[in-house]
């Protein structure tokens, strides 16, 4: 069973805003990451998974209770984080977590007062006089607060500080290893990368690509820097039958993409050439999400749903 469950997810509304055929399982005690710019369509199918939006096609479902039908119940249980923050402002902080206390029936003051010393988040000034950083705190805290088993974040580091950035995402860590089970929606690359068991990449309301986080520093194709101490034989490098990611003269050095198992192509290749530096450009997270942005390259080695569909 899958504790979290999105199928055909659809809700177009025009202009090529909104999802389409979404398609998300998770596993208890997953942590699954969802990568995408702003405007993507992250928050629409966060806002079904919440039961805030009734699908136009498809399905959400947490726990195997669908979003819609059962979402007063569901949001009780669930640890959610918007990506905006909207807090009464008329209240203090403290008020407001009594007030949240009373709803969610927490009785475990201890914890709570765990996340404000976490999060260095003194409640007691008014919403109204609190940064968009400490509103940001206030905001986390509460979605923590009852302690859910299930957490649905949304932008969760958006206005926090580095440092705080950083405590956030150790503390996501340490949630991952109580199980508990977590969708977090990001643009932020090392936040999903540092956390995230699974990844999916989203783009103009379509899943373009899905992927264990681990395979992404597996099977990828390899980046070399190679530089030469004369134009002689930085030209007759470039005309190798590689493929060239840069080129730069000036510098007389050049950037080779090759598959993982052609390394050693490579390598022999080089036989016979001076070369004054060799080395390999780490691939990252951001390389691979910005390849689904450059229509003229695609990384190969990863599962990429946009190949599927052509």
């Amino acid at each position: 069973m899958s504790t979290i469950a999105i199928e055909h997810l659809t809700k177009d509304y025009g202009h090529g805003r909104g999802v389409f055929d979404v398609n998300i399982k998770i596993d208890k005690g997953e942590c699954y990451g969802f990568l995408g710019p702003n405007g993507a369509g992250k928050t629409t199918t966060i806002r079904h998974l919440m039961g805030f939006s009734k699908p136009q096609e498809g399905r959400t479902s947490i726990l195997e209770r669908d979003s819609w039908q059962n979402s007063a119940q569901l949001q009780n249980i669930i640890g959610y984080l918007p990506g905006e923050v909207t807090l009464p402002s008329g209240l203090s902080g403290t008020a407001f977590l009594h007030m949240m206390e009373q709803m969610r029936g927490v009785k475990n003051r201890d914890y709570l007062q765990m996340l404000l010393a976490r999060f260095e988040l003194d409640p007691n000034i008014s919403i109204k006089q609190m940064s968009l950083g400490v509103k940001r705190k206030l905001a986390i805290v509460t979605a923590f607060m009852h302690d859910p088993d299930i957490l649905i974040l949304d932008e969760p580091t958006s206005g926090l500080d580095p440092v705080m950035q950083e405590t956030f995402i150790e503390f996501i860590l340490e949630e991952k290893r109580r199980g508990k089970t977590i969708f977090l929606s990001s643009h932020i690359f090392h936040e999903v990368d540092a956390v995230c068991d699974r990844i999916a990449i989203i783009r103009d309301g379509k899943i373009v690509s899905e992927f264990q986080s681990d395979e992404l520093k597996q099977k990828h194709d390899r980046i070399y820097r190679i530089a030469f101490p004369d134009e002689d034989s930085y030209n007759a490098f470039i005309t190798k039958p590689f493929t060239f990611t840069s080129k730069n003269k000036r510098k007389l050095r050049a950037r080779v993409q090759i598959p993982a198992d052609q390394v050693g192509e490579l390598i022999a290749s080089l036989k016979g050439f001076h070369i004054t530096d060799f080395v390999e450009i780490p691939f990252t997270l951001e390389d691979y999400f910005m390849s689904f942005y450059d229509t003229g390259h695609h990384f190969e080695g990863l599962p990429s749903r946009r190949s599927e569909r052509k």
